[in-house]
């Protein structure tokens, strides 16, 4: 199989992430990688593939691969995407813009984060509409912030919205707060820029709901400092000051109820509504039960709550809740083609991979990011060729067998 011109310095996302690591600097480092906590959820997350082994089938004709699969009404090259990160130019200068381009070159869709440094109409602007864009959205307790970014991604012609649901609270991340990490004063959260023209910073760590001056000692640029929000007795207090991601993106308001509805009424018909952070089959029938479009396996990359189910052992409860009504997508520990089969036999429909593209991005920007895509490419097709399988359809899970912890494998 025809693997094309390779890096000799890297020949996989294992050696990508060594490489990156000599290529950040130690606060946009351990921001990228850090977990919550101790980090056993990061870690369990890939570790998880390990579980699995893949039964391949010999003798059948894979002469002729095809790894396409339509996803949002586009043939992606791959069934996999490259997952919204925050703040990409921390990674490189071109930050979202080269990952826009290496997507469009490689046919790969890709997620933009609410707390990007470009701006999403720069993202559409930069894809041509030669691949889905998809808006990761952290609803606001003030709703019409997020009313007016969900205008703004509908017009620049975003295919769906993948509300985050896993952060009433944000998780610990220690390392954070011992770097007292902060935005560098030439970078924005492009998003949110014409709200605050003085913006200070996009995440400041914080500790509760004091202002950055009282915790950090910080010297803010602006009269209106950012306060996160807070219950006093029964009554909640907005948050107020710029909008930053400590300050605004928790919400622990969120109710199925209260607030699915009116994502809906914002964004359909123009834009679909996905739910990002599932991790049970009991949320999996909610999320039906109030007709969202797709649903995404998520424990936010291990940042969140420390000690949960790893991503690919939560997938199998919730596709089998789901029945095949709505797409399911998974996220989390993925690092190598074979891991991309492996979430598929258990029933996703499609991937994302996020850490992997910050890595490609702070090795060589948008070549870096090409150069992710084209391992996991090359991998996944490799393992369909070795496994006997031609098409991404036939991929399901009589391709693999459990291990467990006496090293026994059985059938799933």
């Amino acid at each position: 199989m025809a693997q094309g011109n390779h890096d000799l310095n890297c020949l996989s996302i294992d050696d990508l992430e060594k490489l990156a690591y000599t290529r950040m600097d130690k606060m946009t480092r351990d921001y990228y990688n850090e977990g919550a906590d101790s980090g056993s959820t990061l870690l369990e997350n890939i570790k998880a593939y390990e579980k699995y082994r893949i039964r391949p089938r010999v003798l059948r004709d894979v002469s002729v691969i095809d790894t396409s699969i339509n996803v949002f009404g586009h043939k992606n090259a791959v069934p996999i995407g490259v997952a919204p990160t925050a703040m990409q130019r921390l990674a490189h200068s071109d930050g979202e813009l080269a990952t826009a381009r290496a997507c469009k070159n490689k046919d790969i869709a890709m997620g933009l984060s609410s707390f990007a440094t470009t701006s999403l109409e720069d993202v559409a602007k930069e894809c041509e509409g030669a691949i889905p864009n998809v808006l990761q959205l952290y609803l606001f307790e003030e709703r019409a912030h997020s009313k007016k970014l969900i205008a703004r991604a509908k017009k620049a012609g975003f295919k769906a919205v993948f509300l985050t649901v896993d952060t009433p609270y944000l998780g610990r991340r220690n390392a954070e707060i011992k770097n007292q990490f902060k935005l560098p004063g030439h970078l924005k959260i492009s998003n949110f820029a014409e709200d605050d023209a003085e913006q200070n910073d996009g995440d400041n760590p914080r500790t509760d709901n004091l202002p950055i001056s009282a915790n950090q000692g910080t010297k803010l640029k602006t009269k209106n400092p950012s306060v996160a929000g807070r219950t006093e007795g029964t009554e909640r207090v907005l948050p107020t000051g710029p909008i930053t991601f400590h300050t605004h993106a928790a919400n622990p308001t969120l109710s199925w109820e209260k607030d699915i509805e009116w994502l809906k009424q914002e964004c359909c018909p123009e834009m679909e509504v996905w739910v990002k952070g599932i991790a049970t089959a009991e949320d999996a029938i909610l999320a039906l039960h109030h007709q969202v479009r797709g649903i995404v396996v998520s424990n936010h990359g291990g940042r969140q709550l420390n000690g949960a189910l790893a991503t690919l052992d939560a997938l199998p409860e919730v596709v089998d809740a789901i029945q095949g009504k709505i797409p399911v997508h998974v996220d989390g520990g993925i690092r190598h083609g074979t891991d991309v089969f492996k979430a598929l036999a258990l029933g996703a429909d499609f991937v994302w991979v996020g850490r992997p593209a910050l890595w490609g991005l702070a090795y060589k920007g948008q070549e870096g990011v090409e150069l992710m895509l084209r391992l996991l490419s090359e991998e996944f097709r490799l393992c369909m060729a070795l496994a006997g399988v031609t098409r991404v359809q036939e991929i399901a899970k009589e391709y693999l067998v459990k291990v467990d912890k006496s090293g026994f494998v059985s059938k799933l």
